[in-house]
């Protein structure tokens, strides 16, 4: 049985993506260069926001200056976080029903917990979220299952009986790592150039509502 589901947030959870292109095209006025369209910005989303640095300026990690282009970045999108961000539709629909069903729900994300906790504030659902793991909760980041392991031992769920959803192949590499159940959300931010198929998830779904459809049919045959 399944006794509890996990969420990554940029792509998964919820639709952050205007609001990151927004700040990275912000960034990108301030430095005077050409600004991104939104599709270009939009499959970039999922790999965090060194790749969108990397997307938008010619620059290195390891050079000194991408350090000082990363903090402003991530200052620009604190101040406009609220703005564009939203629930996937149907989202706020299955996390009811997982309630519903007694299932715990939780947030697995590379995004660091200054910025995790107000987005959810933001979203409305802090208090009801059952764990926040995020990018500097544990000594590593996604794809290592770190996270996973740390949200299902919050949680009390065993790895077997949970669920994780994500639309990177890190969230399956570190979901599969765990021993957790792993869907690759096709409605997220999945490059055109990406193959998920050859990520080895449970399954693939195209609507949120599809994760309360597949719980079923597991419960079913389980």
């Amino acid at each position: 049985m399944i006794s509890a589901v996990f969420f990554d947030l940029d792509g998964t959870l919820a639709d952050t993506a205007p609001d990151l292109a927004g700040a990275l095209n912000q960034l990108l006025e301030e430095h005077k260069r050409p600004l991104l369209p939104f599709e270009i910005i939009r499959p970039a989303v999922s790999h965090g926001g060194n790749t969108l640095l990397r997307l938008a300026f010619p620059i290195a990690e390891d050079e000194p200056e991408f350090e000082g282009l990363r903090t402003r970045f991530l200052e620009l999108y604190d101040s406009r976080r609220h703005r564009g961000t939203s629930f996937f539709p149907g989202m706020p629909e299955v996390l009811e029903a997982l309630e519903s069903e007694g299932l715990r729900w939780g947030v697995i994300t590379n995004k660091p917990a200054w910025l995790t906790h107000p987005l959810l504030e933001t979203l409305g659902v802090a208090e009801r979220v059952a764990c926040i793991v995020s990018g500097d909760s544990t000594d590593h980041r996604k794809p290592h299952p770190a996270p996973v392991l740390h949200a299902c031992e919050i949680t009390g769920s065993a790895p077997a009986a949970s669920l994780y959803v994500g639309d990177a192949e890190r969230d399956i590499a570190a979901g599969r790592a765990a021993g957790l159940h792993t869907l690759i959300a096709r409605y997220g931010y999945i490059g055109g150039e990406e193959d998920p198929a050859q990520w080895q998830a449970d399954g693939m779904i195209d609507h949120p509502q599809e994760i309360i459809d597949w719980i079923h049919a597991f419960r079913a045959g389980s």
